[in-house]
């Protein structure tokens, strides 16, 4: 049995191109106005884009906050826009239905993308904290280095042997932060000891002394402080505390040259920093000594 001509897979699918086509057709005036509309929507994004920019440039805000709210201000534009031509096209579209069918995408995007979002808002969050800055010294969960770009979603940490970490803003977010350089001075204590035959006053005096002699110890309105802290198992234990710059390159500079003088000054007043020392008690002599004493005796005969 032969299929008839209107049931004829080729016929159909031609009759489905040709509606297609029809339809094309007759939406083609609204698509281009659509069309011409996005193209306006792009010119007005730009120009926004442009204003905001200048604007912002002569404030105090930072570079990537300022790059935010430029791509905020973008997404807004598009988002209108592409609704807008979206009820061109298709006139039958209403906002509700749009608004509608934006908040279950939302929902389904903000299960998908919950990392993301998280990221995203942490960022915004850190953009807008003062305390951290782009050339800071942070810590954070076992990285350590130089803030170098702090982005939406993540932040660029240089550390100190020149590599580069990329970390979650989230995790700054929702752990503890050692800013280092959040100020130009940082304290820097170090522990020093003396012999217990020494006098704890003239060593005092000669560490201090030889601390304020260093050029990296600030120590004309941070004090220099020396204390006595206490008695170990072979000397006499100082601590030596003094401010220096934060950066961790003048920290560790300064605690060589501090350890080089104390140890110069002390060496030159003749006061000793003991090795430590083991005092050995036996209960019965030792047979080695016993022996010694028996060869003496026999040699004495």
């Amino acid at each position: 049995m032969e299929l008839g001509l209107e049931q004829d897979p080729v016929n159909i699918l031609l009759e489905q191109l040709r509606a297609i086509a029809e339809g094309a057709i007759a939406i083609a005036p609204q698509l281009l106005i659509a069309i011409v509309f996005l193209f306006i929507t792009w010119g007005v994004s730009k120009l926004a884009q442009f204003v905001l920019r200048t604007s912002l440039d002569k404030t105090s805000l930072r570079k990537s906050l300022r790059e935010l709210f430029q791509l905020l201000m973008g997404i807004l534009i598009w988002t209108i826009g592409v609704l807008v031509a979206m009820v061109i096209v298709f006139p039958n579209l209403t906002p509700s239905s749009i608004l509608a069918g934006l908040g279950l995408g939302s929902v389904a995007i903000g299960f998908a993308f919950k990392d993301v979002f998280e990221n995203f808002l942490a960022g915004i969050i850190i953009l807008f904290r003062p305390q951290m800055r782009i050339g800071d010294h942070i810590e954070c969960e076992d990285v350590e280095g130089k803030v170098e770009h702090i982005a939406i979603r993540e932040t660029h940490i240089r550390q100190t042997d020149g590599q580069l970490v990329i970390v979650p803003n989230s995790i700054l977010f929702k752990n503890p932060v050692w800013v280092r350089t959040d100020q130009d001075k940082r304290r820097v204590t170090v522990a020093c000891g003396v012999a217990y035959d020494v006098d704890v006053d003239e060593a005092r005096e000669v560490i201090t002394r030889a601390v304020k002699g260093c050029d990296s110890v600030r120590h004309s309105d941070d004090p220099v402080q020396i204390f006595a802290q206490e008695f170990g198992e072979s000397s006499i234990n100082f601590e030596v505390t003094w401010w220096t710059g934060s950066a961790p390159v003048d920290v560790r500079s300064s605690r060589d040259e501090v350890v080089a003088a104390v140890k110069r000054g002390l060496d030159e007043a003749g006061l000793e920093i003991p090795f430590p020392y083991r005092t050995l008690t036996f209960k019965e002599p030792l047979p080695v000594q016993q022996k010694a004493q028996a060869d003496a005796q026999a040699t004495g005969d």
